[in-house]
């Protein structure tokens, strides 16, 4: 997510990254597909051994036999996971600026938590402006910069190495993923066993690839500097049209809540699409999805996407649910860093023990299809009082409804 008119263009594509990722499952089992992503995707080393779950063992098709905690960024890069420029005519469709305009820092930041049996999913968002302890030294500041800082240090000692161009994109992504997932896991106390980052253009391909999904908006919108231009009521969106409905901020009331609201929201449209009807047993939508897919997203170096695919197949009557971590204010004065947004580690880390741990994620599913909140936040919206401890619980979008 951006919420600059120099950076609003990421919005919600990491929405799309849980797509890939968890929704895979329900496509049918068209496996010689599937193996040609697991084939293509760009990997990166960032899990380090300790965290990384062996599956080597395990009798293709069962269930997960341990939860997992996957950590699903998008990032503000003008580059494709290849690290090579997006071409012009691409940022120009997707009203993305020139290829000077990205921060590479990741403004959208969801940790998917699935327990053992793989039937159930959560989704937590973290705010990009939260203010917090940044991995390697860095001190306190916006979570979304934990990727630059760490991507950036790295810059000096690979090209001392020889590398450039690309290559020394890819590698200095890496370090920048590094950095990301260690602040994470601090923030929250989770372990992080997989990451899969999206890039600008992946959601406008996975989006379409997919058909549209529809969403509801409880009044109309015009905002130009997202391009957001929808009426009131349900609707299907996909391309730059889906890109603008999930990274609109400018008048919306609780600004950038409300943003993670709608990539909720989105995210359960697209999850409904893909389990209620079985978009993918389609072999042409199928081989759109890999192909948006490749070049748009990179995984953690060993995930083997086949395998946790065949192991998700409860998630077709299962749930997946969405939260949003509690705040305290949306307008703390920083030193260096501008208004961010207050959190206390501590209640974060009690809102996700508690979050992961509900009847309905560790459930096995049941019988019906279903997309739901599991330990959603409240309704209240966060003081803009600067000086207030007082914590609220940010808007959240439910799995049904509209949103703002």
């Amino acid at each position: 997510m951006l919420w600059s008119s120099r950076g609003s263009r990421v919005g919600g594509r990491v929405v799309l990254g849980v797509v890939s990722t968890l929704v895979l499952a329900a496509t049918g089992y068209a496996w010689s597909q599937l193996s040609k992503l697991d084939d293509g995707i760009v990997t990166a080393n960032v899990i380090p051994p300790a965290a990384q779950i062996d599956t080597e063992d395990a009798p293709p098709g069962e269930p997960l036999k341990v939860a997992q905690n996957i950590l699903l960024v998008g990032i503000d890069a003008r580059t494709d996971a290849y690290g090579n420029p997006l071409p012009q005519n691409v940022l120009d469709a997707l009203h993305a600026g020139s290829g000077d305009d990205g921060g590479d820092t990741t403004d959208t930041i969801i940790v998917v938590h699935i327990p053992a049996g793989g039937a159930a999913a959560t989704a937590i968002s973290i705010p990009r402006d939260s203010y917090v302890d940044i991995a390697g030294g860095y001190g306190k500041h916006k979570i979304n910069s934990a990727y630059s800082r760490g991507k950036n240090a790295s810059m000096s000692g690979l090209r001392a190495q020889g590398l450039s161009g690309a290559q020394l994109e890819v590698a200095a992504n890496e370090a920048g993923a590094k950095t990301t997932i260690q602040t994470v896991e601090k923030f929250t106390g989770l372990t992080i066993n997989h990451y899969a980052s999206i890039n600008l253009a992946g959601f406008d391909a996975l989006s379409q690839a997919v058909g549209g999904v529809e969403v509801c908006l409880k009044a109309p919108v015009h905002d130009t500097y997202s391009g957001a231009d929808f009426p009131a009521g349900t609707q299907t969106l996909s391309g730059a049209q889906a890109l603008a409905f999930v990274r609109q901020r400018h008048g919306l009331l609780n600004g950038d809540l409300d943003r993670i609201a709608r990539q909720q929201a989105f995210l359960s449209g697209m999850a409904k699409t893909v389990l209620n009807a079985g978009t993918f047993t389609e072999p042409s939508k199928l081989n759109a999805l890999v192909s948006a897919v490749q070049g748009a997203v990179v995984l953690d170096k060993g995930w083997d996407v086949l395998s946790f695919a065949q192991q998700l197949r409860g998630m077709t009557s299962g749930a997946i649910g969405f939260a949003t971590i509690p705040v305290q204010s949306l307008s703390l004065a920083t030193p260096s860093d501008g208004d961010a947004v207050k959190v206390d580690p501590g209640q974060v880390q009690q809102f996700v023990r508690t979050a992961i741990s509900t009847p309905s994620v560790q459930a096995s599913g049941d019988a019906a299809v279903g997309v739901r909140p599991v330990a959603a936040t409240g309704s209240t919206t966060p003081t803009p009082d600067k000086s207030s401890d007082k914590t609220e619980q940010p808007a959240t979008s439910t799995a049904a409804g509209c949103v703002n």
